[in-house]
């Protein structure tokens, strides 16, 4: 079971979810991805999830990000589609209905839903523990989603908005990309939205359009082309593009944070 959350380490949320998935699915292994999610982000908590998956395994995620507990959001098991090859990936995701669990599955790819029922305890504030994690212990124990809920029509599942890619050129006729900052990891390295061809290697530099005036950077293949306290483009672990430093903070050097707006010109 892979477990991720936005918790954080000092209260004890994440223990007594852990000691709730001991209790009822003893045999299972659970692998915290990560609980430090910032606090109540459904979308940088499915930007983790869909980073992630391709590393797991077969298994259960359990992911809870969740501002909209104790409100009409439903909590939701979805089952992945069978692969050819189990050990491709994780089957089945247990969270709030948010948009949290949705970018980590397969675009197109069929997908079981079932709607959870509320804590039987009446607790309104902590479906992690009351509700998500006894379903994802049922499951580690073998039971189907339809033992757990009630059937939802995949189509209702609530996703969310897509990022912003947006390819084109300037009024001079240079490749221009609009592209939206997906994350800045703990080095303060600047992942951008969209697939790193997007600027190919053959590209020697590119404008970045986020300041006055407009710096222009190396696109490079590794931190070790860039000299120390440098910044340039590269594709990152992710086959993204991102702005990085050689040995510093590329959201302190441009001024960026998630969500924020880049425009790339060469």
């Amino acid at each position: 079971m892979f477990f991720v959350s936005d918790y954080g380490r000092t209260d004890e949320f994440v223990g007594v979810v852990h000691a709730v998935l001991r209790r009822l699915a003893p045999h299972a292994r659970v692998i915290d991805l990560t609980h430090d999610v910032p606090a109540f982000d459904v979308r940088a908590g499915a930007a983790t999830l869909a980073r992630a998956l391709p590393y797991l395994g077969p298994g259960v995620v359990l992911a809870v990000v969740d501002p909209g507990v104790g409100g009409p959001r439903r909590g939701v098991v979805l089952e992945a589609a069978p692969r050819r090859l189990e050990a491709e990936g994780p089957r089945w995701f247990v969270g709030p209905d948010n948009g949290l669990l949705t970018p980590a599955l397969d675009p197109g790819s069929p997908i079981t839903a079932v709607s959870l029922p509320p804590s039987p305890e009446g607790s309104a504030t902590f479906d992690g523990r009351d509700v998500f994690a006894p379903a994802a212990a049922a499951l580690c124990a073998g039971a189907a989603p339809a033992d757990l809920g009630s059937p939802v029509d995949p189509s209702e599942l609530c996703r969310l908005p897509e990022r912003v890619v947006e390819p084109g050129t300037d009024e001079t006729g240079r490749h221009r990309l609009t592209t939206e900052v997906t994350w800045v990891d703990h080095f303060g390295n600047v992942q951008l939205a969209g697939a790193a061809d997007l600027v190919p290697l053959s590209v020697t530099s590119v404008e970045v359009g986020v300041s006055t005036p407009i710096p222009r950077v190396a696109r490079v293949g590794t931190f070790g082309d860039l000299r120390p306290g440098e910044a340039g483009l590269l594709s990152d672990a992710n086959s993204c593009l991102a702005l990085v430093v050689n040995r510093g903070s590329a959201a302190e050097h441009f001024g960026l944070a998630a969500g924020s707006t880049v425009e790339l010109v060469w």
